[in-house]
């Protein structure tokens, strides 16, 4: 069982009201609500906004809700929170509708705790709020994190840093990335989209002088947040280990692989025509070159590398990944 609670507030009683959080809230429910293929990921995430006076979040309501997400055994535990965040001498806190100082909102400490306690198999916390990075630490001392086993942390900024807007409003910086990356940018060859390369993702796309981006962790194994749809057809990949018998195997390559033909080639009865069975590796193998697996051996481009009758190799990747197929891990 995965398990979501997502919450979003725009409305405040007594502080400045927001305008992206509860559109940020519906669209990470929206693209981790079902994988790629459109089977089932989190079955009906909860989702809560603070829209108005009426719909509201309150501090009571939020803590009892993240109760009940990390109480039960599941998979996956996910908490993802967008709107005003807090932070003191004393720690940091998650504003309800009905906080009025930012230090009577729900304390990370306590979703630290209750986080912590719980036997779900993976605890993952996401925070787009001002400050969230200080989630995780001691208030007196920032540098020492108290994360349990199988506790994510990813936030859109460190303790003393704001989380921005996108331009124009209606959407956080840090949170449409965050579906970006859900939606495949941040998949493997596989389609899994981890936290780990979630926050790869998210990091290399705010640069350095941007909000920086927050991750902390202590798992074994990172676990898949969403099935992608996968750059390469899983029956090319588990090819990849009969194509290259060994990791440092250099597939020779000759002008009958390459399926195209210039008017000259054509006109040409010694030039040799193109092979089908080769021709259909070929396409695999140009496959293999787009997503850096292959790469031409003294040649520019995988064309060029038939035509000329050169060779291909694998990459430290395609190395990596021919490695998994040989041993049954793909």
């Amino acid at each position: 069982m995965r398990k979501a609670l997502i919450v979003g507030v725009d409305h405040y009683d007594a502080i400045s009201s927001l305008s992206g959080c509860v559109n940020d809230a519906h669209s990470v429910r929206s693209v981790l609500e079902r994988h790629a293929d459109g089977t089932i990921n989190f079955a009906t995430p909860k989702i809560m906004t603070g829209t108005s006076s009426v719909d509201r979040v309150n501090k009571s309501t939020l803590k009892e809700a993240v109760r009940e997400l990390f109480a039960g055994d599941s998979e996956i535990a996910l908490f993802y929170f967008a709107g005003h965040g807090f932070v003191e001498d004393t720690g940091g806190f998650l504003c309800g509708t009905d906080c009025r100082t930012g230090d009577d909102g729900l304390a990370l400490a306590e979703v630290m705790t209750l986080a912590g306690k719980s036997v779900a198999k993976n605890k993952v916390i996401i925070l787009d709020s001002c400050h969230s990075g200080i989630a995780g630490g001691r208030p007196e001392s920032q540098a020492v994190a108290e994360i349990k086993e199988g506790m994510t942390i990813l936030t859109a900024s460190t303790a003393d840093q704001y989380a921005m807007e996108v331009p124009g409003g209606g959407a956080g910086v840090f949170t449409s990335l965050f579906v970006d990356a859900l939606g495949g940018a941040a998949a493997n060859l596989v389609g899994d989209v981890t936290p780990g390369s979630v926050y790869a993702h998210i990091d290399q796309s705010l640069g350095p002088w941007a909000q920086r981006p927050v991750f902390k962790t202590n798992v074994k194994t990172f676990v898949s947040l969403r099935k992608a749809a996968a750059p390469i057809p899983l029956a090319d990949l588990q090819a990849l280990a009969t194509h290259f018998p060994r990791p440092d195997y250099n597939l020779p390559l000759d002008p009958s692989f390459e399926p195209e033909r210039s008017a000259e080639q054509l006109a040409d009865p010694n030039f040799p025509r193109p092979d089908p069975r080769k021709t259909a590796v070929f396409t695999v193998l140009q496959k293999y070159a787009k997503v850096n697996l292959v790469r031409p051996v003294g040649a520019p481009h995988m064309w060029h590398a038939a035509i000329q009758s050169k060779s291909c190799e694998l990459t430290v990747l395609g190395q990596h990944y021919r490695n998994l197929v040989a041993n049954g891990l793909i």
